[in-house]
């Protein structure tokens, strides 16, 4: 009856966190005795032992900054995700407090872009009088047809309010009656003029989008804690990276990432158990970890936008680009490369209507390369796991697709997560008698 009870009371993130382990764990072909020795011996390794982070200090970004500052921030010290730190609790001792979880740059974009789109379609005033809509009612239209009325409900704006707020920039231009297309080539060319130092996005904070935008439960390890329980949380639970804070310590003394741990096995090559378990091919692992139908990809005559929605309302950092209706692949696109329309302003003066193909090929036009397109990473169902980890931590990407002979036809996908799952299980109660209420309840949410 208690364990009824119990399972009951799960969520149901728990419940799919304990659905994808369960499944890695049954399509691993390796000895049990190995798989137990392995969580054992990482059960033993202190969380203090791991590489502190280049330059040795955390970067913490205030939830109080406004999107344009942190998106700085960001640029300048290189890095693409940050722990975000509540102002108002920055002196407490107590880090559920002080933390309100984790933003990256790919966020902050993802969300000018979305409001820049509804925004250019409200500036349509002139269209929407003549058809008999109000201005205010037209907005409202566009947002509804787009899909995109929560975020901008989160961080108190509204559709009128972006249009007007763009509509004035574009005016001080002398670009009065200037219509939607035109608004959107300002808003390409003087990016951050426009968008970041002008409201409503000069008022717009990390608090008020840091949970619309793939938002990151902050879910910390202490210094004495094990690899383990940091394996665990980067894989079975589905954490990106994992904050270290010593005891007494409201501050962040490392910063752990799911490929610094992947870089950090690559480096046990040649000991004994990384060797055995490097050795098998991938599909001795059960990986990919999904069946074709269940890869989420982009066709390449796509919108672009359409691309970027998809990772993120499927909570994935990455997709396989295809060729046309068929699934034989082209490139790949991460949600990473969405800093490329900062990059190149006469992208996002035509996001709206760029297609995924377009994207690619104006990014290879940014490389040393001629403007050859990047040929995506992938290996073979035959593929050892060694290798698939040795191209995972030498190119520093976060997944590689599983592709069939010569049609290149996409199987599957391994990622940084697949990978450290194939070398741990977890312990019968681990999980409640290691993180306790407050941790699984963050991670419940």
């Amino acid at each position: 009856m208690a364990a009824k009870a119990k399972q009951e009371s799960k969520s149901g993130k728990e419940e799919s966190f304990d659905a994808y382990f369960d499944m890695v764990q049954s399509r691993k072909k390796l000895p049990c005795a190995l798989q137990e020795k392995l969580t054992s011996a990482f059960a033993k390794i202190p969380a203090s032992s791991f590489p502190k982070v280049p330059g040795g200090k955390v970067i913490e970004i205030q939830a109080d900054m406004s999107i344009g500052d942190a998106l700085k921030v960001l640029s300048e010290t290189n890095i693409l995700s940050a722990p975000v730190v509540d102002p108002e609790a920055r002196d407490s001792k107590d880090w559920r407090n002080r933390y309100l979880g984790i933003v990256d740059y790919s966020a902050i974009v993802l969300y000018v872009m979305q409001t820049a789109e509804i925004a250019a379609v409200t500036l349509s005033a002139t269209s929407a009088a003549a058809a008999g809509v109000g201005t205010a009612a037209a907005g409202t239209i566009g947002a509804l047809a787009l899909g995109a009325t929560g975020p901008l409900a989160v961080a108190g704006l509204t559709v009128a309010a972006v249009g007007a707020a763009v509509a004035g920039g574009v005016a001080a231009d002398r670009g009065m009656g200037k219509d939607a297309a035109t608004a959107a080539d300002k808003l390409g060319n003087d990016f951050y003029k426009v968008i970041l130092h002008e409201e409503p996005f000069k008022s717009t904070t990390v608090r008020s989008i840091l949970k619309s935008y793939r938002w990151v439960p902050f879910v910390p390890v202490a210094p004495d804690s094990s690899m383990l329980s940091v394996m665990l949380l980067l894989s079975k639970y589905r954490l990106r990276n994992v904050p270290v804070i010593e005891l007494g310590s409201p501050s962040i003394s490392n910063f752990i990432t799911q490929s610094a741990v992947v870089h950090g096995l690559q480096e046990c090559r040649g000991r004994d158990w990384f060797d055995c378990i490097a050795a098998h091919p991938i599909s001795d692992l059960g990986l990919p970890f999904m069946s074709p139908d269940q890869v989420v990809s982009v066709r390449d005559n796509e919108l672009v936008l359409e691309a970027f929605k998809k990772m993120k309302e499927n909570q994935i950092g990455g997709l396989p680009v295809v060729e046309g209706e068929s699934t034989k692949i082209f490139g790949n696109i991460s949600i990473r490369d969405i800093r490329f329309l900062l990059l190149k302003p006469e992208l996002f003066t035509n996001f709206r209507e760029l297609t995924v193909k377009d994207f690619i090929k104006a990014v290879a036009s940014t490389t040393d390369d001629n403007g050859k397109i990047v040929t995506p990473i992938t290996c073979q169902s035959s593929s050892t796991l060694g290798t698939v980890i040795d191209t995972l931590a030498s190119r520093a990407v976060h997944r590689i697709y599983v592709v069939s002979g010569e049609g290149k036809q996409v199987l599957g996908v391994v990622t940084l997560r697949d990978v450290i799952s194939c070398f741990i299980t977890e312990p019968p109660n681990f999980f409640d008698d290691y993180f306790g209420f407050t941790a699984k309840e963050i991670l419940s949410r």
